[in-house]
């Protein structure tokens, strides 16, 4: 089975890398950015909120999976959560398991992105045995 588009080099990245620290805290804003380029292609839709309010220690992200269903993310130090079933909705009685990677929590939510995952890694996979011979 074969992708929509090319995954970037990111798919073994984390986007703690990309994120910038302030003292001990860091950038939510920033790191929810590197979370949404981590991960784009093995979605329909992703994007940092511009509706809810973002701070140094929270952002929120809307997804779409590939399956059709809509997310409101959560971002904080403790990791990423379901917090909506909508583009920028916070349901603030909605108790969700908090997930330590973007990758973690789009796994339990999304068979499509574990497919997409899976085959952007064989394709990668592929390519570096083909630059190995």
């Amino acid at each position: 089975m074969e992708i929509d588009c090319q995954p970037e080099d990111s798919i073994v990245s984390s986007f703690d890398e990309d994120c910038v620290e302030l003292g001990d805290v860091k950038d939510m804003r920033l790191e929810a950015e590197a979370v949404v380029n981590d991960v784009l292609f093995a979605v329909s839709e992703m994007y940092v909120s511009q509706s809810l309010d973002s701070a140094l220690d929270v952002a929120y992200i809307n997804v779409e999976t590939r399956e059709g269903n809509r997310y409101c993310l959560e971002l904080t130090e403790a990791g990423l959560r379901v917090v909506g079933y909508a583009f920028d909705q916070v349901d603030e009685d909605l108790s969700t398991q908090y997930h330590e990677t973007v990758y973690s929590l789009l796994d339990t939510l999304s068979p499509g992105y574990r497919e997409a995952f899976g085959n952007a890694l064989l394709q990668r996979l592929e390519r570096l045995k083909q630059n190995g011979q």
